[in-house]
């Protein structure tokens, strides 16, 4: 079997190597320690010699990891202003946060040439390569133009809009050609498909696109929910609820994550359903990221704001309606909570796919089932059909849906529980991992 070559932006942090915890380290997982493989990406150290600075390797027993650091002005240009500042809010559809600038895209195409500069002293002529994700569009067109001959993949695991947004972009024609380089681009979902083979149509370009959702590992994970379910963290989390009832959202912060929209869906229910009041609780964890882009640190404070409105309005003396952190929780706590809460609230604006909503409904004791809230417009959605399926701008078609979750009788929940839970045992990160480089080893080069 070729070795695999695996390129992402970010390789796994040392703790995810062995316990991993993040979509793609748990998508690639299996793969990478069933068969010779080096992870290949950028360290997340920045230097300003680092064009000077050899590339890091460190050896493992089937996996070995390549790292180099990026200058800060790469950094900032490459990642900060055209990765986060224009093509995440384009995939997304946020057209209005764009902040464009040709030096940003530059960097940017520069960058990527310096990841295939970087990799390919450690290329055989017979490597799979598969690189992940929207901060490597063009690589593969410069492993070409260095003589590259092998099987090249590509993932993106955001989505991808339909040609009337992709053509915002000054030079989409550009950074599409390049995608021409792979022999596969695989993509979350059936609409991200026909998005992106409508934008290589729009330009005159070919391509092979298809649809092959992430999944995640759902037997561990309902092994870790189980087991963490009586955690003492878990407990004490649970005692702090004073025996109400909970809702649970997780996300990290992002415009993308309907966050502002799941809190207004939840007010709706206090105001429209007051029996609510003093029995529901709503526990939203909210880590911090990118806090450099401005776009990020207004959605915090509007969050804040909100949560702010919420308890002041609603709460009393004895009951705090919403319980925000910025904190992130551990993985095993997570699990343990999802198991243990009525309701997983899960409200994105657009979402390549969302792994939480599949580890909330592989965590649930399936005698006692909590309810998935799914946004329709998740990559998700498709699959988890029994989900109560929401439009995140509709708030009170959020307090409607929260409203019939709370009610639903055990029966109701089980029905519907088990049915999404047999689609995330089916579509797994193993079987997703397998599907896409089963596909990628049929390409001819």
């Amino acid at each position: 079997m070729e070795r695999l070559i695996v390129v992402s932006n970010r390789t796994p942090a040392q703790g995810e190597r062995t316990q991993p915890a993040g979509g793609l380290t748990v998508g690639l997982h299996e793969v990478v320690q069933t068969r010779e493989s080096l992870w290949f990406g950028w360290s997340g150290n920045q230097a300003e010699d680092a064009d000077a600075k050899p590339v890091q390797v460190e050896s493992g027993e089937t996996v070995s990891y390549a790292t180099f650091d990026l200058t800060p002005e790469q950094y900032e240009r490459f990642y900060l202003n055209f990765s986060n500042g224009v093509l995440w809010p384009l995939c997304h559809y946020r057209t209005d946060l764009i902040r464009y600038w040709r030096a940003d895209a530059e960097a940017y195409y520069a960058v990527n040439e310096r990841f295939a500069d970087r990799l390919l002293p450690y290329l055989r002529s017979d490597d799979t390569i598969w690189i992940h994700d929207y901060h490597l569009l063009p690589m593969g067109k410069r492993l070409r133009s260095l003589g590259v001959k092998g099987r090249i993949g590509f993932f993106l695991h955001i989505p991808f809009p339909p040609w009337s947004v992709a053509r915002v972009l000054p030079g989409v024609d550009r950074l599409l050609e390049s995608m021409t380089a792979y022999d596969r681009i695989g993509v979350q979902t059936h609409e991200d498909a026909e998005n992106l083979r409508g934008c290589f149509a729009a330009c005159g370009l070919e391509a092979v696109v298809e649809a092959c959702p992430i999944g995640i590992e759902p037997e561990s994970f309902r092994q870790t929910a189980i087991s963490s379910a009586a955690s003492d963290e878990v407990r004490k989390t649970l005692r702090s609820f004073d025996g109400h009832r909970f809702i649970i959202g997780v996300d990290r912060l992002d415009y993308s994550k309907g966050i502002p929209e799941r809190l207004r869906g939840f007010a709706r229910l206090l105001e429209r359903y007051p029996q609510y009041c003093e029995q529901v609780t709503f526990l939203q964890v909210t880590p911090v990221s990118r806090a450099g882009v401005e776009s990020y640190r207004a959605l915090k404070q509007q969050i804040d704001e909100l949560v702010g409105s919420i308890n002041g309005a609603h709460g009393t003396a004895a009951w705090t309606p919403v319980r925000y952190t910025t904190h992130g929780l551990a993985r095993e706590d997570l699990a343990g909570l999802y198991r243990h809460a009525d309701i997983g609230l899960v409200t994105p604006r657009r979402d390549g796919m969302n792994l939480v909503a599949k580890e909330f409904i592989a965590a649930q004791d399936e005698n006692d089932p909590g309810v998935l809230i799914l946004s329709r417009l998740a990559g998700a959605a498709p699959d988890l059909v029994k989900a109560l399926q929401v439009n995140p701008l509709d708030a009170d078609g959020i307090a409607d849906a929260l409203h019939t979750g709370l009610s639903m009788d055990r029966k109701a929940r089980h029905e519907a529980w088990s049915v999404m839970y047999g689609e995330v045992t089916r579509n797994t990160a193993g079987s997703w991992a397998k599907q896409f480089l089963d596909s990628l080893e049929m390409a001819t080069t």
